[in-house]
């Protein structure tokens, strides 16, 4: 493939509910530009993009997969992104690398929920964005129904541009409504007489949308003249790069319909790279802000938004370039890691297809093999001139499972595995917990934590289970006792005594442990101290009410004695932990559960329903703040009820809801539960 010019770049991410048909209409594109010979199928695996063992298994995208085609002298790269709600991630790495985004919208659910958040995401970014309308050939398909939903959620700014000719198994072709013109079967033909009054209204929506783009067009409308072709042109393309014009496309992915015009809308309304606002960027030496524009004869910088262990090629990096030109077998600088990378050969990346090419000039997209210390989210550029875009946010895990191996040994293998695939995710994490022993790892949802469990035994031939992890209890006490503690034992030859009295007395939240000596008089010789303060220690570690550890203890030891033979710091060991178990069980012992800051972010109409799911785990209502339809809930609640919140606040909301927890403090397991979770620590 030729390398293009910045110009002539367009860079565009496919985005929007999952099942509207977002890999079918790439795949449509790939075909109708001929950059594929075979029309590629999701259901029936031959997907050029959908190419990972896990989407043909499942037909449906999991990964952000990048193709390029060539369409009127125009380079367009396509970034395909999933549609389920688990692979977020994926579908903001896509959106940070580009220039404009397509949402695809079935004609039959029309406006869904993942059409709003994907919605939100190009707002965020205001990228510029064209609606296109898929599966008019679909059975109940319903042009106007969804015309309609998309207006009353996004606003006047939405314009249809495009008529259907015909719905469901009658849909031929489309109307052009700025051209005044009909396509079926990408010829032009008469437009249908029963479609003139939809094109009229249709058009009056465009041109005042079009007159409002330019002061002197908004006076021509008024003044009631006519708008000429290139005026309307022009502000509707001025219209679609500022956002004020949405516009409307219609067609079938699947059958081919219609991709042709919407591949000279995508040409026509999305900007180039050099048309797009300069890239943001930090000078990591003066921490001086810069101004990054898409010129290839400049400074180079290049930003990393996807890492992939490739089968054939190994571990494959995906970037961006926003200035300059990267060449292959050349040195560039990464300023996070402080390091040369050496870039070998670089690659056009098309579903699991490298194109090797020599160069990739500002704004294009292209991949590396092999690269030794970049990771996503990382910038590369010229030593000379060190700069540091703007990096990716991710999403944060929601959802926690703890892995639990098939096998025995191959705990190694698990850890080393999960660690290649954080490198692929950044969307997951893995953390070994301190108090339960566990290897939790933490994803998005279910459907993510499987894909990544089903990837850990395929690339790395390790099978795992995932369960509820143990919750993080603690143990303290509410009393004060003094207790004794002697271990004497006499079998022949030396024998073992220790003798301690001490006093357990209980801390305030958070402080921990005290030991405090108070022997006088060497009742306890000094060199045996020590070994009672350890034999103390491990067994708080240990825990006594439950097996969980023990915090905020002050410990006194006051008194004790010993024998000048078989006395040990062993006997003195086993003392002290005799006296800490008996006085603890005596000193009204407790159990403390972790209490998670929760605040909860869902529309207006789902409040009632989510605070009374939250009174029923036990959670507490710190307070309620509306903001623009959405109600933001703070509460408290313990760990122990929302490991399976995640799960719980989509089936609410559909959705629509997001949340965010971490701990906040411990408090006291209420009485009626403690018995339960002693028996269920006793039976495992």
């Amino acid at each position: 493939m030729k390398i293009f010019n910045e110009d002539k770049l367009r860079n565009i991410v496919l985005v929007g509910h999952g099942g509207s048909g977002k890999t079918m209409l790439a795949e449509a594109i790939l075909y109708t530009t001929k950059s594929v010979d075979r029309f590629g199928q999701v259901d029936d695996g031959t997907s050029v993009l959908d190419h990972d063992q896990e989407e043909i298994k499942r037909k449906i995208s999991i990964n952000t997969s990048v193709a390029p085609a060539v369409f009127d002298e125009y380079k367009i790269n396509v970034l395909d992104t999933p549609g389920f709600f688990d692979f977020v991630g994926e579908v903001k790495s896509g959106i940070r690398v580009a220039d404009g985004g397509v949402i695809v919208v079935c004609a039959v659910g029309g406006v869904e929920v993942g059409t709003e958040k994907v919605w939100g995401y190009l707002e965020e970014k205001k990228l510029p964005r064209l609606i296109f309308i898929n599966k008019m050939d679909r059975e109940n398909a319903n042009f106007q129904r969804v015309i309609q939903d998309l207006r009353t959620k996004f606003g006047q700014r939405v314009i249809p541009v495009q008529v259907p000719i015909g719905a469901a198994e009658s849909f031929k072709g489309i109307v052009d409504i700025i051209e005044g013109k009909a396509y079926i079967g990408g010829k032009e033909q008469e437009i249908p007489s029963d479609l003139k009054n939809e094109i009229e209204e249709y058009y009056h929506l465009l041109i005042e949308a079009v007159a409002e783009t330019d002061d002197d067009l908004v006076m021509k409308y008024l003044e009631g003249e006519e708008l000429t072709k290139e005026e309307i042109l022009e502000g509707f393309r001025k219209g679609m790069m500022t956002n004020q014009i949405i516009p409307v496309l219609c067609g079938s992915a699947l059958n081919n319909i219609a991709i042709d015009k919407l591949l000279e809308k995508i040409v026509e309304g999305i900007p180039s790279p050099v048309e797009i606002e300069p890239e943001e960027a930090i000078n990591p030496k003066t921490q001086e802000n810069i101004l990054i524009k898409a010129d290839s004869g400049a400074s180079t910088s290049a930003l990393v938004f996807k890492t992939m262990a490739d089968p054939f090629v190994g571990k494959l990096t995906l970037f961006r370039v926003y200035s300059g030109t990267v060449n292959s077998d050349s040195t560039l600088w990464n300023p996070l890691q402080d390091k040369e990378e050496r870039i070998g050969q670089l690659f056009l990346v098309k579903g699991k297809t490298q194109i090797p090419v020599p160069e990739l000039k500002a704004g294009d997209i292209g991949a590396v093999a092999k690269l030794q210390i970049t990771a996503t989210g990382d910038t590369l550029c010229s030593k000379e001139n060190p700069i540091i875009l703007q990096g990716l946010e991710f999403p944060k895990p929601k959802l926690t499972m703890a892995v639990v191996p098939k096998s025995k040994g191959d705990e190694e293998k698990i850890s080393s595995g999960l660690s290649r695939l954080l490198e692929e995710d950044p969307t997951i994490s893995i953390e070994k917990d301190a108090t339960t022993h566990e290897l939790l790892l933490s994803g998005l949802g279910d459907l993510h934590l499987e894909v990544i469990t089903s990837k850990l035994q395929k690339k790395f031939g390790t099978e795992v289970d995932l369960k509820v992890p143990k919750i993080p209890y603690k143990e303290t006490i509410k009393g004060t006792v003094k207790v004794e503690g002697k271990h004497k034992k006499q079998s022949g030859g030396r024998g073992q005594y220790g003798h301690v009295w001490m006093e357990l007395e209980p801390l305030p939240s958070g402080e921990g442990f005290e030991f405090v000596d108070k022997i006088f008089g060497g009742s306890v010789p000094r060199q045996y101290i020590p070994a009672v303060e350890k034999g103390v220690r491990e067994t708080m570690e240990e825990g006594v009410l439950a097996g969980y550890p023990v915090v905020d203890v002050r410990v006194t030891l006051y008194d004790g004695s010993y024998h000048s033979v078989d006395s040990s710091e062993m006997a003195f060991k086993i003392a002290a932990s005799m006296a800490f178990k008996k006085g603890f069980m005596d000193a009204k012992p407790i159990l403390l559960e972790p209490i998670m800051n929760v605040t909860v972010t869902v529309p207006d109409e789902y409040m009632g329903d989510i605070i009374g799911d939250l009174n029923k785990k036990r959670g507490k209502i710190l307070g309620m703040d509306p903001q623009d339809g959405f109600q933001i809930i703070k509460a408290q609640a313990p760990l122990a009820e929302m490991f399976s919140y995640p799960i719980d606040l989509r089936s609410i909301t559909q959705g629509r809801g997001d949340f965010a927890m971490e701990v906040d403090h411990f408090e006291e397991v209420p009485s009626n539960l403690v018995e339960k979770i002693i028996a269920e620590t006793e039976e495992k």
